[in-house]
């Protein structure tokens, strides 16, 4: 049953992504049609078209399914000659009978144009005879001609057809500026069509989701309610989890949340240590919102957020990595090949995790809570993500293969948020955009790489290209000094990143020396969680902005202290967030 409303999530979901982008493409072809309004055209920008042979032909323009009658769409060429007193002519004729009427004579075929900077691109074909003038033949669907500017309209017709652009008197060479445009009836109804079916599709998708998000909750630890499973309330339990201080059961999630409840000043509230001793030890009663670790080897060592060793407060996204003592040599080389059935998996929940970011943003808009399925799918999506990741890319921290399942398991990655009971209604429509920006550059600078701005532009007829990103002055002076007509940017990556760097030397150590470095490790563990609280606030899972902090190792020191940082999952019937 659990497995069905999955499949119906997912179904939903990707229903929704349907949905929203013909709503994107409704938008598109509605922009369209306004743009051409009453009677006018969508039109290429006007150029000077010169060659140096008697005509200029665009060749091969097919039309299949199509009648003049139907009106399905309106072709409009315009041109003007560049020459004072010269005769222009413009016409579309079929392209066997323009074939032959320009038999054994000098044209050119235009191949491709290009706007920004304008570049035409023709191919010659030769010929030793001039031709007779193109205004006495009969075979055009449609011609102009004359001095001043010349205008071409014609409704596209089924059929293989050649635009041809001459002197009217057949001699060369030919100058024109032209502009080509078209119009089409069709483009309002296709609105209403792409409009209508996305509503349908986000309509279905939306039910499925809803219907299907019910059976991503978590079930409660165990078989039954967690204090008959420990035996009553206020049984601890397992090592490091809450007091049941009440009879109602809790599930992993709501035990997140009382944690973070306890952790408020006068909340009264004591978490456990190993052994099922409290936190308030020998202390006996814990100061407002810390308390002792007397059962802790005496040490008196604070928990959570106040622990006096550590540096500002617990964040809760916790991001969990150990490393296999064990590690193959060489198998790091073929992870990357072994994942991809997993790369396909998660292609598509990818998806669905975007379609439900953006269901749950609605809802915490309008209620100020985050749907307790979608938000157990996207921690599910993530973990998932981040075990693949531990294992073939960004750390190749084991070789034991991941599972396929949303669910916490004992692999030695994992990954959780705590379920937010409340979130802010107006931050939810500046956080994932606006406030995540510093930390996005921040995660930028180890993770992606270098950006380089290859820059083009057009000095003395000649295009150039130029390096100019990250390199001071570059050529712009010279550009200026000569002058330049455009300056078209071309942004690419280039090189490794900071990330992707520490982690080939670690890749590379290993495979001379067989063992990870430790400390290397941390690091890549660091700069891992760093990416990964900046990912679930943007995500909208937290309110709490992330901190600019690289907390390494495999676990936060501070989720350590708590009880919270490593997994210690105990083999049962669990379906959910497990027990720890």
């Amino acid at each position: 049953m659990r497995t069905g409303r999955i499949v119906m999530f997912v179904i939903g979901c990707l229903l929704m992504l349907i949905g929203l982008g013909l709503a994107v493409g409704a938008a598109a072809v509605g922009v369209f049609n306004a743009g051409q309004g009453d009677d006018r055209y969508l039109s290429v920008p006007e150029e000077v078209y010169e060659v140096d042979s008697y005509a200029l032909i665009v060749p091969d323009l097919e039309v299949n399914g199509v009648r003049s009658e139907d009106q399905v769409a309106t072709l409009q060429v315009q041109g003007e000659p560049t020459q004072s007193g010269q005769e222009l002519f413009i016409g579309i004729g079929p392209s066997d009978e323009v074939d032959r009427y320009l038999l054994d004579v000098q044209y050119s075929e235009l191949q491709e144009v290009n706007f920004r900077p304008f570049r035409a691109e023709y191919e010659e074909v030769n010929g030793t005879r001039a031709p007779a003038p193109p205004g006495e033949q009969d075979f055009w669907a449609e011609a102009s001609s004359g001095t001043g500017e010349q205008s071409l309209e014609w409704s596209l017709e089924e059929g293989d057809w050649s635009a041809v652009v001459m002197n009217a008197d057949g001699s060369r060479p030919v100058s024109a500026e032209l502009q080509v445009g078209a119009r089409s009836e069709l483009l309002q109804p296709v609105t209403w069509i792409l409009l209508i079916s996305s509503i349908v599709f986000l309509v279905a998708g939306i039910a499925l989701v809803v219907i299907g998000s019910s059976g991503l909750r978590r079930h409660p630890v165990g078989p039954a309610a967690v204090g008959e499973q420990q035996g009553g309330p206020g049984q601890p339990v397992g090592p490091g989890q809450p007091v049941q201080t009440s009879g109602t059961p809790q599930t992993y999630g709501q035990m997140q949340d009382r944690y973070g409840q306890g952790q408020q000043p006068g909340s009264g509230y004591r978490p456990v240590r190993p052994g099922g001793a409290t936190a308030a030890g020998a202390a006996g009663t814990a100061s407002a919102g810390a308390v002792s670790a007397g059962a802790s080897g005496g040490a008196g060592v604070r928990v959570g957020v106040r622990d006096p060793g550590l540096t500002g407060p617990r964040y809760p996204v916790r991001l969990y990595g150990e490393i296999d003592p064990n590690l193959s040599r060489w198998m790091w080389l073929v992870k990357w090949f072994l994942a991809i059935p997993h790369y396909i998996v998660l292609f598509f929940l990818w998806i669905a995790f975007f379609v439900s970011t953006v269901v749950a943003g609605f809802a915490i808009l309008f209620t100020g809570r985050y749907p307790h399925g979608l938000f157990d799918f996207n921690v599910g999506v993530v973990r998932w993500s981040w075990r693949v990741t531990f294992y073939a890319t960004r750390v190749l921290g084991t070789d034991r293969y991941p599972p396929f399942t949303l669910d916490r398991t004992d692999y030695p990655a994992d990954f959780s948020v705590d379920y937010p009971r409340q979130l802010s209604r107006w931050l939810v429509l500046v956080k994932w955009w606006l406030l995540v920006i510093p930390q996005a550059l921040v995660v930028g600078a180890f993770s992606e790489a270098a950006i380089v701005v290859n820059r083009f532009y057009v000095s003395g007829g000649q295009e150039t290209e130029n390096w100019t990103g990250m390199v001071p002055g570059g050529r712009w002076t010279d550009a200026w000094e000569n002058g330049w007509e455009s300056t078209p940017d071309v942004v690419s990556s280039q090189g490794l990143s900071l990330l992707a760097l520490l982690v080939l030397i670690a890749a590379v150590i290993l495979l001379f020396r067989g063992s990870y470095p430790r400390h290397l490790f941390d690091l890549i563990m660091g700069l891992n969680r760093w990416s990964y609280r900046v990912l679930a606030y943007a995500a909208l899972m937290r309110d709490e902005y992330p901190p600019f902090r690289l907390d390494q190792g495999p676990a936060d020191r501070r989720d350590e202290a708590a009880e919270l940082g490593r997994p210690d999952l105990e083999p049962g019937p669990t379906t959910g967030a497990g027990r720890r």
